[in-house]
């Protein structure tokens, strides 16, 4: 059998060999009905080689052998033919934040009738819950030779409005509501009267389409949490505003207690903020360039109104025009609080060291006041112990005197001195000296028994036996 129609006498392995973007094309033929969704990935680092196990795990499920596969490693398909003929191709694309699935079913037959809803090729289903987050779903039914007015589009499209035009400068047609089915998928419909100008163009027109819708739904993706980013940057905003108020009042008068308690709860604050950053960052950040992908293909499209419709430029236009404007105006704001939060807190911080600077010299005073408050009392001290010495050499000397007059005078009834009174005065510098000599060393055994008591260590005393 041949899977591709362009050529039927060429062998499958040479063919799926060939690059695959290139290849691709030759498997595709209409009319079609395919069904593409896509994922985004939390960490696409570990997710996106998941995802290509996740493909091969596809394409065992759906009975599609390895010689009838191209995988790469970011990109793959497979084609498998079904009983009656039809052919299926499950094509897998993994991106820097995305991958995506599409899965074709193209009839044997051109004149079979295709329409919406679940694939009808022989005993297919999807076998598993993909990874990541659901981003969009998509059905997409291609049927040439055939022409729709607004009323065969409009029971064929739910939703109020159609979008729809010719495009690529040629004489093909796209249709859709951007409104989910009953199945939770926007419906595209795609037709040309003449089947031989669509299926060239077919392969560029469907990357053109899917890649509108991924990454236009990858910029409003993250716009709730936004919404919620906005108030909460309000509420902080005010808050600052009111932090700052105060402190700028209050600030020369400050304790140190009430400067710890501004600091303690603008550094919550500012910790609170620094997170919402960061999360708002990872999610935002790519707005612009997927913003930028999304108006370039816009023109790739080159889109010319039907009379009964709006363009699918028009509204995709609508949806995303301010969008990532508006996402980097807030990423803008929440630096600029991260660095008023930086501002004030560097402030408090100064003004923190300058009290604790202040606290230091103050303490140093009272510090320096009472050693000289101790150096004089130290000094008294002295001054004290020397006048209690004199006045006890003088105390001891008296009592000394006195002993020794009534010695001379018992000496003197004795007949043994002649002179007792004189005896006496001449015994007082004796005895002046004599006491002196005596607190002389009394002294020094006192510091000799405080100097030993303190030499003694622990090497010192007898160890126990």
């Amino acid at each position: 059998m041949s899977l591709k129609p362009t050529s039927p006498g060429k062998g499958i392995l040479r063919q799926l060999h060939k690059a695959q973007e290139k290849y691709f094309g030759g498997w595709v033929d209409t009319p079609a009905h395919i069904h593409h969704t896509a994922y985004r990935m939390s960490n696409p680092a570990l997710e996106r080689p998941q995802s290509r196990k996740e493909f091969e795990q596809l394409l065992n499920c759906l009975g599609i052998e390895k010689h009838n596969t191209v995988l790469e490693e970011k990109g793959g398909f497979g084609v498998t033919t079904g009983s009656n003929g039809d052919r299926l191709i499950a094509r897998w694309e993994a991106h820097t934040e995305y991958y995506s699935y599409q899965i074709w079913h193209i009839p044997q037959d051109p004149s079979q009738p295709v329409g919406f809803g679940p694939l009808t090729f022989p005993g297919y289903t999807f076998p598993f819950s993909p990874l990541g987050i659901a981003v969009n779903a998509l059905d997409l039914l291609i049927t040439p030779a055939h022409t729709y007015d607004h009323e065969d589009l409009a029971t064929r499209l739910p939703g109020p409005q159609i979008y729809a035009s010719r495009v690529l400068e040629e004489n093909i047609s796209v249709a859709t509501s951007f409104t989910p089915d009953e199945h939770g998928r926007e419906r595209y419909l795609i037709w040309a009267p003449d089947p031989n100008l669509l299926l060239p163009k077919l392969p560029r027109l469907m990357d053109i389409l899917i890649a509108l819708e991924n990454y236009t739904h990858l910029i409003l993706l993250p716009y709730k949490a936004f919404s919620r980013s906005v108030d909460q940057v309000q509420i902080y905003e005010q808050r600052h505003l009111y932090q700052r108020s105060l402190i700028t009042k209050e600030l020369k008068g400050a304790t140190h207690p009430t400067l710890q308690q501004w600091l303690e709860g603008l550094t919550q604050d500012f910790l609170e903020v620094g997170r919402l950053a960061d999360s708002m960052r990872y999610r935002l950040s790519a707005s612009v360039p997927y913003d930028r992908i999304v108006h370039s293909n816009l023109q790739s499209l080159q889109e010319q109104s039907l009379p009964f419709g709006q363009t699918i430029t028009d509204y995709i236009r609508w949806k995303i025009t301010g969008v990532a404007d508006g996402y980097q105006q807030l990423l803008t704001r929440i630096q600029s609080l991260e660095q008023d939060f930086e501002g004030t807190i560097a402030v408090l911080r100064t003004r923190v060291e300058l009290a604790r600077q202040e606290q230091n010299l103050l303490l140093q005073d009272q510090n320096t006041k009472l050693l000289a408050s101790v150096d004089q009392t130290t000094k008294s001290q002295a001054i004290l112990q020397h006048t209690v010495e004199g006045l006890s050499v003088i105390v001891i000397a008296y009592y000394l005197s006195g002993l020794a007059h009534y010695l001379f005078k018992a000496l003197h009834e004795l007949g043994w001195l002649h002179n007792d009174t004189l005896a006496s005065g001449i015994f007082v510098p004796l005895a002046l000296l004599l006491s002196y000599g005596l607190i002389t060393w009394g002294k020094n055994r006192i510091h000799k028994t405080y100097s030993r008591s303190n030499d003694i260590t622990p090497t010192d005393s007898p160890s126990p036996h």
